[in-house]
């Protein structure tokens, strides 16, 4: 299995996703099931690791993002990922825009998909906010992570079902 979790620069919340998501997997013994990523739909911050309050607020919970760097999402990605994540509406629409017509995967909304705690569509965008933006971000992650980890144990399982 592989996940793309998408935000618009690739610094806040997407890499927040993505070390929060391989953080789960790791514990739950998957890592050589399930492959994780994150990109942004905007090119501005490409190659750069994220933004220093998002790396810090995950340190303080546990989660390390320093390895992380942008990229932008691609077209191809549709076909390399089983599940491509927005974490809001506008760039579940710059992704849809993206998407080629044959590809195999559609965008969905993260949190209205995983969310189990939270009834919110959106993560928001914390960059121009304090500290408590970045805090809540982890956990609206936090949740809809453990849904989709749930999501994707079914989806193995059920693999494992139909080779058997």
């Amino acid at each position: 299995m592989r996940v793309l979790f998408v935000c618009l620069g690739n610094i806040c919340r997407s890499p927040t996703a993505d070390g929060v998501f391989r953080s789960m997997v790791a514990s739950a013994g998957l890592s050589d099931q399930v492959e994780v990523d994150s990109a942004g739909t905007a090119a501005w911050h490409i190659g750069k690791t994220p933004d220093p309050r998002t790396i810090k607020a995950a340190a303080e919970r546990g989660y390390d993002l320093s390895q992380l760097r942008a990229r932008q999402a691609l077209a191809a990605d549709f076909d390399q990922f089983d599940y491509v994540l927005a974490m809001d509406l506008e760039n579940l629409s710059n992704l849809r825009a993206l998407k080629p017509a044959a590809a195999r995967t559609e965008p969905q909304l993260f949190l209205r998909s995983f969310a189990r705690r939270f009834n919110s569509d959106e993560v928001p965008d914390p960059y121009y906010g304090g500290a408590d933006g970045f805090e809540q971000v982890l956990d609206l992650v936090e949740d809809a992570c453990g849904g989709l980890l749930a999501d994707i144990r079914q989806r193995l399982n059920q693999r494992a079902k139909e080779i058997s």
